[in-house]
């Protein structure tokens, strides 16, 4: 898997920014490659976390211009995805099961939560080690590697009229903002706000960024999206690829 922070691979996006995340503003794409993020540290103390142990997780980035879901092998068309994204990101899907010529993947797109059958010969499969786990209630994002806890950092969620949405996602794009709000990395996250159908231009699209009001985090603050310490979102850029798995309860 290429790193995250690669730009010949557009995985951080440096294309003109048309997806307004739900939150702080509209950020835009840095013009240059950012450093290379610190090395996460294993002894960090983190709480208690449940996931289930998973044999492989993989991500399906597309090899074509367009990629077509289904609700079945051969169903009916779900929907269609342009490849790249809008921001210039690759099209990429988190695989929930592999049939071989057919992979069940998750769908960025409204409601949250669904899922839909694409052809595996339109994509190419790199494994994944990395995932998220995200609790609302102990305003925490914790980081598994092998589903081992490796790191827990401290968060700031959606208030009460605007939850961070509940559910099993995937990291879908990487930008380096150059506005105010958002830090020095955003991840988009193939979650919709469940009350705003649209926000700053954009559908309403969670993230998880950095934040320029440290007194925020650990509170109930966003208008849905997960806002971390800039250090903290900066680890997680230098390691996390596109198609993480992220669980938010």
């Amino acid at each position: 898997m290429r790193s995250p922070l690669a730009t010949g691979g557009a995985l951080l996006a440096t294309a003109a920014l048309l997806l307004s995340l739900v939150a702080c503003g509209t950020p835009e794409p840095a013009s240059t490659a950012p450093a290379a993020a610190p090395t996460v540290a294993a002894t960090t103390p983190a709480p208690t976390v449940t996931v289930a142990a998973t044999a492989s997780r993989s991500v399906a980035e597309a090899k074509i211009a367009a990629v077509t879901a289904y609700d079945a092998p051969d169903g009916a068309v779900v929907s269609e995805f342009g490849n790249p994204l809008p921001s210039g990101a690759p099209l990429t899907f988190f695989v929930e099961e592999n049939r071989g010529d057919w992979l069940r993947v998750r769908l960025p797109m409204r409601p949250n939560g669904t899922t839909g059958w694409i052809r595996a010969s339109d994509v190419q499969l790199q494994a994944l080690h990395y995932s998220l786990y995200v609790s609302t209630a102990a305003r925490t994002v914790t980081l598994l590697k092998d589903d081992e806890i490796v790191q827990s950092f401290p968060a700031a969620i959606g208030t009460g009229d605007t939850p961070t949405p509940l559910g099993e996602f995937y990291l879908t794009e990487l930008f380096a903002p150059t506005n105010s709000g958002y830090g020095p990395y955003a991840y988009g996250i193939s979650a919709f706000s469940e009350v705003l159908n649209d926000f700053g231009g954009g559908p309403g699209q969670i993230g998880l960024h950095g934040t320029d009001d440290a007194g925020s985090i650990g509170q109930s603050a966003s208008h849905g999206c997960i806002r971390l310490f800039n250090e903290d979102i900066t680890t997680l850029a230098g390691l996390l690829p596109l198609g993480t798995p992220i669980t938010i309860e």
